[in-house]
């Protein structure tokens, strides 16, 4: 089993010996700064490099500059996304958007975790989780998700949060650690 079929299967994994995946990490790392160097009303040619940088888009969205991302190709938005400044994802592992999805400023999206001992830690090991987002989010600034979490439709998370569990479906969370706060009826 190569690097990235263990990255896939969600098994420690280092992916730092492998040549290819480190030639996709820096061929998103160009497109990354291809399209944070691009002037902001050159729409179109940012919206031509971000399309090529990433998975799978649907319909309308937007992502301000910078943005920064591990690969590119496992992250998927729906449509009508848009991203506020200073968006990371370490997308070793998919992150998927819904539609109508709002990120605020200064989010993360953290796919990647590394091995609490040192040792295994120091030899480069890492594992990685996906991440879901359902249909419209809102994710407020300076939020950290963490890998493997889910967060439901029709859900608020609130800024400054580090989601590390998953948030169901039509509530406002918030927190360090984020815990659902209220309920939210859809009538």
């Amino acid at each position: 089993m190569n690097e990235k079929e263990k990255i896939q299967e969600g098994f420690v994994c280092n992916p730092s010996i492998d040549k290819k995946l480190f030639a996709q990490r820096l061929k998103c790392k160009n497109l990354c700064h291809k399209y944070n160097k691009t002037y902001p009303e050159m729409m179109g040619n940012r919206q031509g490099i971000i399309i090529k940088l990433l998975g799978k888009t649907n319909g309308l969205f937007f992502i301000e500059q910078p943005f920064h991302c591990d690969y590119g190709y496992n992250i998927e938005i729906g449509a009508n996304f848009y991203a506020n400044h200073n968006l990371v994802i370490l997308d070793t592992a998919r992150v998927i958007f819904g539609n109508n999805v709002f990120v605020g400023p200064n989010c993360g999206f953290y796919t990647t975790n590394h091995p609490i001992l040192a040792n295994q830690r120091n030899k480069g090991l890492e594992y990685a989780y996906p991440i879901m987002v359902g249909d419209n989010v809102w994710i407020g600034g300076n939020v950290s998700v963490m890998p493997g979490v889910k967060i439901g439709d029709n859900t608020v998370i609130g800024a400054g949060s580090v989601v590390t569990k998953n948030i169901p479906d039509n509530v406002v969370a918030a927190g360090n650690p984020c815990k659902v706060l209220k309920h939210i009826n859809q009538n």
